[in-house]
C-alpha cells in the first residue's frame, strides 16, 4: 500500500515533505479559543490560575479543554496570568510594658494529644522558668478544662490571695483593663482560649490573655518545645491506652522542665531551681499532691478556711470538675456497654 502510494504522488510531483501538523479531529476550533480567550478577560484577576479557568469553562458549559490548553492558547496570545500579590511578613506582637521576665510574671499554656488513649493534655508553664506548674487529661477540649488547670496552678503558686483581691473590687469581665493583671497567660488562637466564657474567667481571676498569630506556632515556641521533648524523651506515653494509666504516668513526673535550653531574657532572670534528673529532690518543684520545701515557694492558703463568694475561681473550678468526671464516667460506661450489645 505504501507503494502505491508513494506512486500516486510521484505521478503528482508530490514526493517533497510536507509541512507537519494537520488537522486533527480533536483539535482547537475558532470559537473555542475564542471562548478561552473571553474567560480570560472575565474571570482571569478572580481565579489567577490556568487550572480554575479550565474548570470554570466546563461547570459554564462555554468550553471543554485541559489545563494545559488553555496555558497555550492563552501563551500564544500574549495573554498570562499573574500570580495573587503574597502577603507581607507579619510581627510578632509584643508583651505589654508592664510584664516583667521573671517567674511568676509571664506563663504559657497550650492543649496537645495523646491519640492512642483519645485524650488531651493541657499544660500550664512558667515562660521564664520553665517550670511545669498544672496540667489536666480529659477527653475533652474546652475552657472548662482551661478555668481548672488554671486554678490548680495559682494554687499552686500562691497566687490565688492575689485573685481573691482582686475580686473584692468591681469588675467588668466583658472590658480588658491592664492595669490590675497579676500575670499574663500566652497561648494560640484556639477556639477554647478565645472564648468568651475563658475570657470572663481570667478577667476574674485578674489574669491579662495574649495570643500569638495564626498559623504561627513560632509565637508559643516554649510550650511546642515542651511537648517535644516530654513526648520524644517518653515515647512510652504516645503507646498508652488507658487515660487513667496516662494520668498517672504524668503525675510520676516531677513537676520540672521538660524542655531544654534558655530564652535570653531568662538569662538576666534571678537564678531558678535546678530541674535536671541528677539534681536531689530538694532542689526539684514538685508536682500537685506533692510535699515541697518551705522555701521553695510562698506560703500555701489553708483552702478549708477560705469563705468561698459566688464566682470565686476555685468554686467554679471544683463544680466543673465534678460535671467532668460525670461525663466522663458516663462516657466509660457507654464504651463498655456498647460491645456486648454489638455481640
Amino acid at each position: 500500500m505504501r507503494a502505491y502510494r508513494w506512486a500516486e504522488r510521484r505521478e503528482l510531483g508530490e514526493l517533497a515533505d510536507r509541512r507537519p501538523g494537520g488537522r486533527p479531529m480533536h483539535g482547537l476550533l475558532d470559537d473555542e479559543v475564542a471562548e478561552i480567550v473571553a474567560l480570560y478577560h472575565e474571570w482571569g484577576e478572580v481565579d489567577r490560575s490556568h487550572r480554575k479557568l479550565a474548570h470554570r469553562g466546563s461547570y459554564t458549559n462555554r468550553v471543554w479543554v485541559a489545563p494545559s490548553t488553555v496555558r497555550r492558547v492563552l501563551a500564544a496570545q500574549g495573554l498570562h496570568l499573574h500570580a495573587p500579590p503574597r502577603p507581607g511578613r507579619s510581627v510578632r506582637k509584643p508583651f505589654p510594658d508592664w510584664v516583667d521576665y521573671r517567674p511568676n510574671c509571664i506563663w504559657i499554656y497550650d492543649t496537645t494529644h495523646f491519640t492512642k488513649a483519645k485524650v488531651a493534655v493541657t499544660v500550664v508553664e512558667d515562660l521564664v522558668s520553665r517550670k511545669w506548674i498544672a496540667d489536666i487529661v480529659s477527653a475533652e477540649e474546652t475552657s472548662n478544662q482551661i478555668e481548672i488547670v488554671f486554678t490548680d496552678a495559682l494554687a499552686d503558686e500562691g497566687l490565688l490571695a492575689l485573685v481573691e483581691a482582686r475580686a473584692d473590687g468591681l469588675v467588668d469581665p466583658t472590658v480588658d483593663d491592664d492595669s490590675r493583671p497579676i500575670l499574663l497567660a500566652v497561648s494560640d488562637n484556639g477556639p477554647q482560649m478565645t472564648s468568651g466564657s475563658n475570657r470572663e474567667f481570667m478577667a476574674l481571676c485578674a489574669i491579662a490573655q495574649h495570643f500569638g498569630r495564626p498559623g504561627t506556632p513560632t509565637d508559643q515556641a516554649w510550650i511546642e518545645s515542651f511537648f517535644g521533648h516530654l513526648k520524644i524523651e517518653n515515647p512510652h506515653l504516645l503507646a498508652i491506652e488507658d487515660p487513667a494509666v496516662l494520668r498517672a504516668e504524668l503525675d510520676s513526673f516531677g513537676r520540672s522542665t521538660t524542655g531544654s535550653g534558655c530564652t535570653p531574657a531568662s538569662a538576666t532572670s534571678p537564678p531558678t531551681t535546678s530541674t535536671r534528673a541528677g539534681a536531689p529532690p530538694s532542689a526539684r518543684p514538685g508536682r500537685r499532691g506533692s510535699r515541697r520545701p518551705a522555701s521553695d515557694v510562698s506560703p500555701t492558703i489553708d483552702r478549708s478556711a477560705q469563705q468561698h463568694r459566688p464566682g470565686d475561681p476555685a468554686m467554679l473550678s471544683n463544680r466543673i470538675r465534678i460535671s467532668i468526671a460525670k461525663s466522663e464516667t458516663r462516657q466509660a460506661q457507654l464504651l463498655a456497654v456498647s460491645p456486648a450489645a454489638a455481640g
